[in-house]
């Protein structure tokens, strides 16, 4: 006997519609399920650089001026010792951005 077991006149022992809606509950959850997306993979990326150039576009990247002088990230100065990060939240991505370390020393990080 099963849980479903209806025992009215016309359904005597009979679990069907208690098992349709079983079947038709675990049918949603796989649909919800397979509409949730996968993992993607991320690759980390490390640049140092004493000149110019242009970081590419990321999903987040963060640079250290750890040279003496001041430099800069898309016209904006970077100060010896300064770190900014960049983070455009999920699944969202930066433009490449250029960066100018002459006369110092950055180390950027960036995930593609």
């Amino acid at each position: 006997m099963s849980v479903g077991d209806l025992k009215d006149y016309g359904n005597k022992g009979n679990n069907f519609p208690w098992q349709l809606k079983m079947l038709k509950g675990l049918q949603g959850i796989i649909n919800a399920i397979t509409l949730i997306p996968l993992p993607t993979t991320r690759t980390p990326n490390i640049i140092n650089s004493t000149t110019t150039g242009t970081i590419p576009t990321s999903y987040g990247f963060s640079v250290a001026n750890v040279g003496a002088g001041t430099g800069t990230v898309n016209l904006q100065s970077i100060p010896a010792g300064v770190t900014v990060n960049f983070d455009p939240g999920v699944n969202n991505t930066i433009l490449g951005l250029p960066f100018d370390a002459t006369g110092t020393s950055f180390l950027i990080t960036y995930i593609s």
